[in-house]
């Protein structure tokens, strides 16, 4: 029989997306059962398309004792049935339930990936639980994965975790990126822009993630405000509103709706067609695990401004394959757009760089194959 592994992320979205294509090479060599909450559209295609069996069980996004106890009973009972070789947990939420849940139900090998640390821009009495709660579920982990050099400097310095316990996969993130089909299709663009109304003179600004403070929008609508006295340019954003942490504000989300220089389109399972309409693309964030939006639009041959924060810098070389700009500043944003405005054959080098930067660098295949290795390892040792 195959060694059984259980994956668990806190809501399937995460786990269709972050994920997507590893499940399913895993299910190769082990038998992987995934378990997130519920809902109507990604619960079942990631069953479906990663071809392994999964288990709902709900967990709450936000601290709320009762539902996270009823989520632990759950989790406990459900690895008592599954008996699995190793458990191995993505999100803080199900990494704090599903750890302890597989520590009391005696689970011999405990892994947790870090994707982002909420708490890096929270301050006061919230800061220190959540530093707390961190430090809970990485004590409960024989090994922890955070997915860029940046985290695992914050970690070191926040003093959460023994420094022995914490690995970095390949050159970072959490899946990698899958370059055969993040592919630019420059014989696409004049059709597709047409089809949102944007004009062959205009330059196309783009964005894909959270509406949200955090990752930079207010500064961004500020410096874009200068730009455009200066030339024809719109804003393309892919995404939905944050309504839960760090939402932006009423009139800044009026703004962005009925502003005729932004394009605010969404959300969409494949941004690759919008990708394909932008020229520049714009990633503000002040903080990161290691984005995924940032590798894709690299992979897509687009030139990136992104703040100078971990994850954005561990893929972005200023003046290489992209911008670096400090976080938090209108005018840094500003600044850099005005160089690649003025300058279309920087934008051009900085963009062909960035794909051959990610396909060198950053291949899904890689993370695959490194973290299959943990995999055997941990197995290997527990049976010697």
């Amino acid at each position: 029989m195959k060694p059984k592994i259980i994956r668990i992320t806190t809501v399937p979205v995460s786990m269709n997306i972050i994920l997507k294509g590893q499940l399913a090479y895993m299910n190769q060599f082990y038998e992987v059962v995934g378990v997130t909450g519920r809902d109507e559209k990604h619960f079942c295609e990631i069953a479906q398309r990663e071809g392994i069996r999964m288990i709902p069980i709900e967990l709450s996004r936000v601290i709320s004792p009762f539902k996270d106890l009823k989520s632990l009973f759950q989790m406990y009972f459900m690895m008592l049935r599954e008996k699995p070789d190793i458990v191995h947990t993505h999100t803080p939420k199900a990494g704090l339930i599903g750890l302890l849940a597989a520590k009391l139900a005696g689970v011999p090998v405990r892994l947790h990936t870090v994707g982002g640390i909420p708490w890096m821009e929270v301050f006061g009495f919230k800061r220190n639980m959540l530093k707390q709660i961190e430090k809970i579920t990485y004590g409960l982990a024989h090994r922890v994965y955070p997915n860029s050099k940046g985290l695992i400097q914050f970690i070191h310095e926040q003093k959460i975790c023994p420094s022995e316990k914490v690995k970095l996969l390949a050159n970072g993130g959490s899946n990698g990126i899958n370059t055969d089909y993040f592919v630019p299709q420059p014989e696409l663009k004049q059709t597709l822009r047409l089809k949102q109304g944007i004009n062959d003179n205009e330059i196309v600004l783009g964005f894909v993630g959270r509406m949200a403070r955090e990752k930079g929008i207010n500064e961004w609508l500020t410096a874009f405000e200068e730009v455009r006295k200066q030339f024809k340019v719109k804003i393309l954003l892919i995404g939905l509103f944050e309504k839960t942490y760090g939402g932006l504000t009423s009139e800044v989300e009026e703004k962005i709706q009925n502003d005729p220089d932004i394009l605010f389109l969404g959300r969409f399972d494949d941004v690759r067609p919008y990708y394909n309409m932008m020229d520049i693309f714009v990633f503000p964030s002040y903080r990161e695990g290691f984005p995924n939006a940032v590798l894709e639009a690299c992979a897509m041959g687009l030139p990136v401004i992104a703040t100078d924060i971990n994850g954005c810098n561990e893929i972005i070389q200023n003046g290489v394959n992209g911008i670096l700009i400090k976080p938090k500043s209108s005018e840094a944003i500003y600044k850099a757009l005005l160089n690649l405005l003025e300058n279309k054959e920087l934008r051009l080098k900085l963009g062909e760089q960035a794909r051959t930067e990610v396909v060198k660098k950053f291949r899904r295949e890689n993370i695959w194959r490194a973290l299959k290795d943990e995999y055997d390892t941990f197995l290997i040792n527990r049976r010697t």
